[in-house]
């Protein structure tokens, strides 16, 4: 997980030590969260249609590494960006994003919260990521707003319709608590000393948590890094303007795990049943500032997790393959297998994705399961795909199963080859005319998604 205030900057160049690319262990499902990304009036216009220069960066370095955009929000500066394992994604349902405003009497979307919740193996999780109130004096404004955007966001269904009904929630951010009572001068030399522990006692978050009941539900690992705020841009010197704002740990990573309750109704004790059934544990494993990035007056603040569940579902609901070889010299045929019942519709598809796509609508091409269905058995559908819906270049693909009632792929058929035209390369087509084939065989951008 990654929070950063990006101070409306563009990024950098590069962010394999944000993401912990060249770790020994590749983490299962990454979650970025940023807030101040650039929202002037024709900036936002045009990322609300196009990708933002941070989501885009994030995502050309993830997918190639078969990592996949499960779901994004945005509101102005607020940015939520979820990715996993391509072998994940028949595994994550009930995707929802939601936001709430609380900047300028709530009209603007300068401060306040978005959200991405979702069902992983079965497990309820949910991914806060807020801006909150800034200055010293309002410690007591961010805990109201906190708790205003836990009471306004709802999600449909009757599933954790709450954020705090969710097994896990992640609540992270700009949450521009400050150190309070501490002069500038004893600040300074506990960072400089690294007696981070000295501060701790005065931390406006910490404080909060001791007399809030909402904020006791939450757990945070140690502040045992520098504090993230604030800096001179493109430099590791806190604050030297005639401001000389105090550092701060504004930049946090909290979570909660839903606790069991002494007694409850009939439902709530279902609840525990299926929770002792499956249990599901949290451990974190890094808590820490990356101070080598100094494009921000913010620093980024990293926290690696480990989940220990058992999955409540094991198989995905469809298994889906190529029926023999794949080229754009002929028709080819999608052979797939409901494996557990579950709401079909006249919207499903099938696409075929090449390996290091970015998110669902990153798709080569696709066919409807129930119109282009050619034959049916109890057990096994084939579905039909014209040829000149393949690439002709050909390349490692997949082919996924959407399901428009539950709005997410629901089956991934291991990776295969689809062989380069041979008609092409017999005709001499350029490479321009190739990809101009390639074009006009990609996907279509007004699908449902």
């Amino acid at each position: 997980m990654v929070t950063w205030n990006v101070a409306t900057v563009d990024p950098p160049d590069d962010v394999t030590l944000l993401l912990h690319l060249n770790s020994p262990k590749r983490p299962d499902l990454y979650v970025i969260g940023l807030q101040e990304v650039f929202s002037g009036p024709l900036r936002f216009v045009s990322d609300s249609v196009f990708d933002d220069s941070w989501s885009k960066l994030l995502v050309d370095t993830l997918a190639p590494r078969r990592y996949v955009k499960v779901s994004s929000i945005r509101m102005q500066g607020l940015l939520l960006l979820c990715f996993c394992k391509l072998k994940h994604l028949p595994f994550i349902r009930d995707i929802q994003a939601r936001y709430t405003r609380t900047g300028i009497l709530g009209y603007w979307g300068n401060k306040g919260g978005v959200s991405v919740r979702l069902s992983f193996y079965g497990h309820m999780l949910c991914f806060l990521n807020c801006h909150l109130a800034a200055h010293m004096d309002y410690a007591t404004q961010r805990v109201d707003e906190f708790e205003h955007i836990l009471d306004a966001q709802a999600f449909s269904g009757p599933t954790a319709p709450r954020i705090v009904d969710h097994r896990l929630v992640f609540w992270f951010g700009d949450l521009n608590f400050r150190i309070q009572d501490h002069g500038m001068h004893f600040v300074r030399s506990c960072i400089d000393e690294r007696t981070y522990d000295l501060l701790w006692s005065k931390d406006q978050l910490t404080m909060m948590r001791e007399k809030e009941p909402v904020l006791q539900e939450f757990e945070e690992g140690p502040l045992d890094f520098p504090p993230t705020y604030k800096f001179d841009l493109n430099t590791d010197t806190y604050d030297s303007s005639g401001k000389k704002r105090k550092p701060a740990w504004t930049d946090r990573i909290l979570w909660r795990l839903r606790r069991k309750a002494p007694d409850g109704p009939p439902q709530e004790e279902e609840d525990e049943g299926e929770e002792e059934e499956y249990p599901l544990r949290v451990r974190q494993e890094l808590y820490t500032s990356n101070m080598e990035y100094s494009v921000s007056d913010h620093k980024p603040v990293v926290g690696v997790f480990t989940l220990e569940l058992r999955k409540k579902c094991a198989a995905p609901l469809v298994r889906l393959q190529p029926d023999g070889d794949w080229s754009a010299d002929m028709d080819a045929m999608v052979l797939y297998s409901p494996l557990q019942a579950f709401p079909s519709s006249a919207w499903d598809w099938i696409g075929l994705y090449k390996v290091g796509f970015a998110s669902v609508s990153d798709y080569i091409t696709y066919t409807w399961v129930k119109d282009d269905e050619v034959a049916s058995s109890e057990e096994v559908v084939q579905v039909y795909v014209g040829k000149e819906e393949i690439p002709v270049r050909g390349g490692e693909c997949v082919l996924c199963y959407y399901s428009d009632s539950l709005q997410c792929i629901v089956g991934v058929s291991d990776a295969f080859k689809v062989q380069g035209s041979k008609v092409a390369g017999e005709e001499g087509l350029m490479s321009e005319q190739i990809d101009a084939l390639d074009r006009t065989a990609s996907r279509e951008e007004d699908l449902r998604s």
